[in-house]
């Protein structure tokens, strides 16, 4: 890996690195998303290319799910309006020249925790992306697991926590993003009918037996779906990041409290190494291929 620009597509905002060897970052640039997304997308890359000749290829992390083969975005929901069956790679090297990787963002995410990160040398490895919405990402035998007919492989979030409990955005009841999530926070917050943030629930938890009664809910349905994963993969480590668990200091002992008597074997669970950092780092590592070595 060395001078590739890392691209991160988040619904709100687009971070855009260029990433050297060992993970060192040369250039790094936020910038807002904007609709039409493809447009807008390829006049920031070749506005870096113009400033940054040395860029020699691109790997990027898209919300959605991705035919990690062909580049192409299969499905996005409304959070990218018109992203769906956007063929990202093709259109990206035909307008810039370069080589041009592309997959889920949460994959991109976990490729790094498992290359370089908090779950290197391991070749079994489950990462969870707490954020506004569940992201997932599967290392099998040392190789990432991404894409499928429908580029839909390794859609954690997706899976069913609770038959015909809330209601999804892709349509379905009872998946486990609308449990574990931010998004899932803050509803669980608002049906308590308290007055505090998400960010504030963890604090408040200490005191307001209320708040301390959300905490020991997400902590329990965190700890079911992992003691799910680990009966389908019987992976090594999980590696646990995102926004939610930037506090994780004030829930993780209760959340081991709850997945220990769930496990079929011991398991090693780990805090995410890189941060925001994660999805472009990964992104550039999707040009070294997904196999680990």
């Amino acid at each position: 890996m060395n001078n590739v620009l890392g691209v991160d597509i988040g619904g709100t905002k687009i971070r855009l690195a260029i990433v050297g060897q060992q993970g060192t970052l040369s250039f790094d640039e936020t910038v807002p998303t904007k609709i039409p997304l493809y447009p807008y997308l390829e006049e920031q890359i070749l506005r870096i290319i113009k400033h940054h000749p040395e860029v020699n290829a691109i790997g990027i992390g898209t919300h959605g799910f991705v035919d990690s083969i062909n580049g192409k975005v299969i499905y996005a929901t409304d959070i990218l309006p018109g992203w769906t069956g956007t063929d990202l790679k093709k259109q990206l090297e035909a307008a810039t020249g370069k080589r041009v990787e592309v997959d889920n963002d949460a994959n991109c995410a976990a490729l790094a925790e498992a290359k370089i990160g908090a779950a290197r040398g391991n070749s079994r490895v489950v990462c969870l992306t707490l954020g506004t919405g569940l992201g997932g990402g599967i290392i099998w035998d040392g190789k990432l697991l991404s894409g499928g007919p429908h580029g839909g492989a390794a859609e954690i979030g997706h899976m069913v926590l609770y038959p015909n409990g809330v209601l999804c955005p892709c349509g379905r009841r009872g998946c486990y993003e609308q449990y574990v999530s931010g998004t899932a926070l803050n509803r669980r917050i608002k049906e308590a009918g308290l007055t505090i943030s998400s960010h504030e629930l963890f604090e408040v938890a200490a005191t307001n037996p209320h708040a301390m009664q959300l905490v020991k809910e997400f902590t329990a349905d965190l700890a079911q779906g992992i003691s799910s994963l680990q009966a389908i993969f019987d992976m090594e480590v999980v590696v646990i990041g995102g926004g939610v668990s930037e506090a994780a200091p004030l829930w993780w002992d209760q959340f081991m409290q709850q997945l220990e008597p769930l496990l079929l074997n011991p398991l090693s669970v780990k805090m995410a190494e890189f941060g925001n950092e994660a999805g472009v780092l990964g992104a550039a590592l999707l040009l070294e291929g997904t196999e680990l070595r």
